[in-house]
């Protein structure tokens, strides 16, 4: 009992140092990449400075991390446990009388450790740094302003040339509601501003509702400055957003952490919104620990087999196409899930449990074998 606990340490060693190598390996190819991309768009822009670029790229790794997380537990998994057979030491406990299941449950501790440390910490600080990096995008690379849902309320900002050329309008609404069909918002406050920030025309209005083409508010009053308020009833302000797009212009599931999710799906569907991408992304994140210990399990079951078999790259191979596969149908079913064709937590949770039933079988084979 004492041998098999002290191997099980000494391998749960070795997988750990393997799969951290692994992870920060691909999360610095990945950053390379994107600091690349990051790189070509800024050159279309003259005034945006080069350093926004390693800002940007910076505020992604976390989110990278957890991105690649799964592979990089398999890959690292595959490495570590390849080493291991190579030198005889996991054939040498396997012929002591110590089973798979016994050296495993370290290695599987950890990568249950490491999906967990990912979702219940890495997650937050990556929602942190990813919502930075989607606001220096909005207001430096992407034409439109950002728009925000937040504690019920909206914020919207978005070029105005109605007034001014280069002038900005700031909508802010106290609530907002989809009904049949149509965006309406209370409590709206309606800012317009010069290209020097300096406003122009403020307008109040108690109700409103997004038109074609254009914001509709009711018994508006405007107010210039150095004049006294006006009443001017219907007060319309030309915009490119619509329902759609204002949708989908929500804070991203990215951008929040696994403890804020909740709640801000709970404060979409009592708006009457979708929140079908932002509770597929959640139950992504509860799955991510188990994933973890899946893909644990499946670089086991493709790098045990004793070289002395032959038929060791096959087998590599094998297990890197499988985790492969599996990214491709967890993919799917992310579709299928946001497409309503398909519930949330099943478009979740079906390919973590396809996974572990495929490296279950391996590994009983393997113990069979």
């Amino acid at each position: 009992m004492t041998v098999s606990v002290t191997l099980s340490f000494y391998i749960a060693r070795q997988f750990m140092l393997a799969v951290m190598a692994m992870i920060l390996s691909l999360t610095g190819l990945v950053s390379l990449f994107d600091f690349i991309d990051l790189l070509r768009r800024v050159a279309t822009r003259p005034n945006v400075p080069t350093s926004l670029v390693s800002e940007i790229a910076f505020l992604h790794i976390p989110y990278f991390m957890i991105e690649i997380l799964p592979f990089g537990v398999l890959l690292g998994g595959i490495v570590c446990f390849w080493r291991l057979t190579r030198s005889s030491e996991l054939i040498v406990a396997r012929a002591a009388g110590i089973s798979a299941w016994q050296f495993l449950t370290g290695p599987l501790a950890c990568a249950l450790l490491i999906g967990a440390l990912a979702t219940g910490g890495l997650s937050p600080l990556s929602s942190v740094m990813y919502r930075r990096a989607e606001t220096l995008d909005h207001v430096y690379l992407r034409s439109g302003g950002p728009l925000n849902l937040a504690d019920g309320a909206l914020w919207i900002r978005q070029a105005d040339n109605g007034l001014v050329p280069h002038g900005v309008a700031i909508l802010h609404a106290r609530a907002v509601h989809l009904q049949d069909g149509v965006l309406r918002i209370s409590g709206v406050s309606l800012f317009r501003l010069d290209d020097a920030d300096r406003m122009i025309l403020r307008a109040e209005a108690p109700t409103g509702h997004l038109g074609n083409g254009e914001w509709v508010l009711d018994e508006t009053r405007t107010i210039r400055p150095d004049r006294l308020p006006i009443q001017v009833g219907r007060f319309t302000l030309p915009t490119e957003l619509t329902l759609s797009r204002v949708q989908e212009s929500f804070a991203s599931p990215d951008t929040l952490s696994v403890w804020a999710l909740p709640g801000f799906i709970s404060l979409l569907e009592r708006s009457g919104f979708s929140s079908i991408r932002h509770r597929l992304h959640f139950q992504s994140l509860l799955t991510l620990p188990i994933l973890a210990g899946t893909m644990a399990l499946v670089a086991a079951g493709f790098s045990m087999r004793p070289t002395r078999r032959g038929g060791v790259a096959r087998m590599v191979f094998g297990g890197v196409a499988a985790g492969f596969a599996l990214f491709t149908v967890s993919k799917v079913a992310a579709q299928f899930g946001e497409s309503g064709a398909m519930p949330p937590i099943l478009a979740a949770w079906a390919p973590t449990g396809a996974g572990l039933c495929l490296a279950v079988s391996l590994l009983l084979h393997l113990e069979d074998g």
